[in-house]
């Protein structure tokens, strides 16, 4: 049930983002979801995108270095402490989350939520047990 997502390395400068989107654009690639971690001389870009293979083609022809990984997508209440919720969920189970970030989009009554752990099978069958919806890579399809 995982989400694929892709990590984009690039050069933490002027103009390196609006470079990976524009040629995401030209293909069209639509972006659902990113984040962006830097460090003085490179950037961490990771996206969930529409077309993962396209995306993953296009990038590499154009020399960026690019890591695709499975991660859990989770949908949960967009009120206080949903979150929360989920991110306890995980960690009575044992489970660490490495990283997060939100989709770009949203539903009237929800918000979609990227989680990075060590075990997704595990994760996804936590918050499944615990109520709550997960994320297919179709439901990103269809954003």
């Amino acid at each position: 049930m995982a989400i694929k997502q892709l990590t984009v390395f690039i050069q933490n400068k002027k103009g390196s983002v609006a470079s990976v989107t524009e040629i995401l654009s030209k293909n069209n690639v639509n972006l659902r979801a990113l984040s962006i971690a830097e460090t003085q001389d490179f950037g961490i870009l990771r996206i969930v995108v529409n077309d993962n293979q396209t995306a993953e083609k296009v990038l590499t022809e154009n020399g960026y270095l690019i890591k695709n990984i499975d991660i859990v997508g989770v949908k949960i209440g967009d009120e206080p402490g949903q979150l929360t919720s989920a991110l306890n969920v995980l960690d009575y189970a044992g489970i660490n989350v490495e990283y997060l970030y939100a989709f770009m989009a949203r539903t009237e009554k929800h918000a979609y939520v990227v989680l990075r752990v060590e075990e997704n099978e595990e994760a996804e069958c936590v918050l499944t047990n615990a109520g709550f919806k997960l994320i297919t890579q179709a439901d990103v399809d269809k954003l």
